[in-house]
């Protein structure tokens, strides 16, 4: 019992800090619809504010005057943020928001390494309550007992903040219905600028309260911000009550499954989430997600046509120049990064069909591509498959995959269905990052090289380009035949779609598989480009490099992914080769194209006067 205790009472002293930061994006969310990636980022800036002001306020009141100047800035840096940038984005589709709060979090750990260095940062101790006191004759320290009373004190205010002042009861309206705020007069960009601020203060307060418990670190926004979306969607988008008890009971989980199921540890949170998406979309305390009226004014999708014949023999000609050209002209490295990019873009294409076809919104796309990897990999040394039937492997385990995760994604819709994406995610990443005696858990599978006749790099690169093209071509093919264009009318008017006999769930559940196949087979090329397989094939960056290509590309572009693929990997490659700020300038671009160009780098034609666009 003391030990159970004990477990239970450092979980709770988790849930508070966790509980801050979730309770931010929930408010956030709840009133802006803002996905808000870079919440992670705030998070981050209050732990190594607080390491700056508590090294230049010593002692008590300093101490705690340090904690809350951290989140006080934070919240100041929030509002720029929201005024600046993303208030010129409101009215664009939600992804773009969620591009440009990616990009920002990029540069934002750069300009966190430029300033504070790469180094782990460790922080002074909370005066007086450095020591530790015996429940049950288990040591548990002092200020985890400050830090479980600040959940429910923070919990507290908030509610009082909502149900007593003015302002609590604007955002509350403003959660159920922003459109008929609005209508009332209410300013909804000071509005939107407090919540924005109120939010980002909270998460700035829970970093900061992280200072004596864990070293700062330039890479713990990533970290919290997974459980901070799980939280959030556990608990319910908007609810506060729900975030603290979901934060309760993810922490808990965590604390007790290291003690009991350590093989499933990680995953454990991710399961819980998504059988609360399944049984109770909305999460444990949330309302079902009112449609936003006017939310994307100016972005009505238009129809698509086809390429010209001119056209595509231009595409055609050049693709094939390209293609036969590059390795006479050029070196074993440059065509290693092209057949890269090639990859890269069979996999950005594939998500595009999802997105902008059947209107599917994936954030967790790289399990396919992932599954796709090991499934080859495990074929090809597990097996002593050659290359071929090895590939099969590994495209009919994405499928498979795609074919499982499907059945119960295509069951909801917007951003909960996004969600329940990400969490198959990280069960698939937990499963190959824990089940060593398989696929070698961070050590990864080594070995994977393909036949001699394509291991040279300009035959390899020729072999990835030829799959990448077809697998693209195959795609533009399919959406505008009739199984494409009636995804398309799902995607834009569902009702009417369903009205005339269109089985929504059915084809958008096709749509999965066919997808989750071409990412697979992608990370086929990957594997045997690698030579290895990783568990980070599998990981969110990855999902989130793969919304990336596709929201610079053009997402209501048919093949925008291919050039934000060639865009963002070629970049990134290049940048990480050249410039210790990489993430900083790559993510700067990221902020400008969604600012200035929220249809895509696909969508600059329709910039253009018409007489110019042919």
């Amino acid at each position: 019992m003391d030990l159970i205790l004990a477990q239970f009472l450092t979980g709770l002293a988790s849930a508070s800090s966790l509980f801050l930061a979730a309770s931010g994006l929930s408010i956030i969310f709840g009133v802006t619809r803002i996905v808000n990636f870079a919440h992670g980022a705030f998070y981050m800036l209050g732990a190594y504010l607080a390491w700056t002001f508590a090294g230049l306020w010593a002692g008590g009141p300093g101490w705690w005057a340090a904690i809350l100047a951290a989140a006080a800035v934070t919240a100041v840096l929030g509002a720029i943020t929201e005024i600046v940038l993303l208030r010129r984005l409101y009215r664009v589709p939600e992804l773009f928001q969620l591009l440009a709060t990616f990009g920002l979090t990029l540069a934002v750990q750069d300009v966190v390494v430029l300033i504070w260095g790469p180094e782990d940062l460790v922080g002074p101790r909370a005066p007086g309550l450095d020591g530790a006191v015996m429940i049950l004759g288990q040591a548990l320290p002092t200020y985890d007992l400050v830090l479980i009373a600040a959940g429910p004190i923070v919990l507290a205010g908030l509610f009082l903040i909502f149900r007593r002042t003015r302002f609590g009861i604007l955002v509350r309206a403003a959660t159920q219905d922003r459109d008929m705020v609005a209508a009332l007069g209410v300013d909804q960009r000071l509005l939107f600028t407090g919540v924005f601020a109120l939010g980002v203060f909270l998460a700035g307060l829970g970093g900061a309260l992280q200072l004596p418990r864990a070293a700062v670190s330039h890479t713990m926004d990533l970290g919290i911000i997974v459980e901070i979306f799980v939280v959030v969607v556990i608990g319910g988008l908007g609810s506060i009550t729900g975030a603290f008890l979901a934060a309760v009971i993810v922490s808990e989980l965590n604390a007790f499954g290291i003690l009991v199921l350590p093989e499933i540890s990680l995953v454990i949170a991710f399961l819980v989430m998504a059988v609360v998406l399944v049984v109770r979309p909305q999460g444990l305390l949330g309302r079902a997600e009112a449609p936003a009226r006017g939310a994307a004014a100016g972005f009505v999708r238009k129809p698509w046509a086809p390429w010209p014949v001119p056209l595509k023999a231009a595409v055609i000609a050049g693709l094939a120049v390209l293609v036969a050209g590059l390795p006479v002209v050029t070196g074993g490295y440059v065509l290693g990064v092209a057949a890269e990019i090639a990859i890269f873009a069979l996999f950005a294409q594939s998500l595009q069909f999802l997105m902008s076809t059947a209107g599917v919104v994936s954030f967790g796309h790289a399990a396919y591509f992932g599954l796709g990897a090991y499934g080859t990999a495990l074929a090809a040394t597990g097996f002593g498959l050659a290359m071929g039937p090895a590939a099969a492997a590994g495209v009919a385990l994405a499928g498979a995959g795609a074919v499982v995760f499907g059945w119960f994604c295509v069951r909801l819709s917007g951003v909960y269905l996004a969600m329940l994406t990400l969490a198959f995610a990280q069960i698939a990443w937990s499963i190959a990052f824990q089940w060593v005696s398989v696929t070698g858990g961070d050590n990864g599978i080594l070995g994977v090289w393909p036949p001699r006749a394509v291991s040279d790099p300009a035959a390899f690169f020729r072999l990835a380009a030829v799959v990448a093209i077809a697998g693209v071509a195959l795609l533009r093919m399919m959406t505008f035949a009739p199984f494409g264009q009636a995804l398309r009318a799902l995607a834009d008017a569902p009702r009417r779609a369903e009205a005339i006999g269109l089985d929504r769930r059915r084809m958008q559940w096709a749509a999965f598989v066919v997808a989750g196949v071409m990412a697979g087979l992608a990370g086929v090329l990957h594997a045997y480009l690698k030579g290895s397989v990783f568990p980070d094939v599998l990981a969110i960056p990855l999902s989130v490099d793969a919304l990336a290509m596709v929201l610079l590309g053009g997402v209501e572009t048919v093949s925008g992914a291919v050039l934000g693929a060639g865009v963002f990997r070629g970049l990134s490659i290049w940048l990480t080769a050249s410039t210790d700020l990489s993430k900083l300038v790559l993510g700067l671009l990221i902020v400008v194209v969604a600012a200035l160009v929220p249809r895509g780098l696909g969508g600059l034609p329709a910039l253009l006067p018409r007489r110019h666009r042919r």
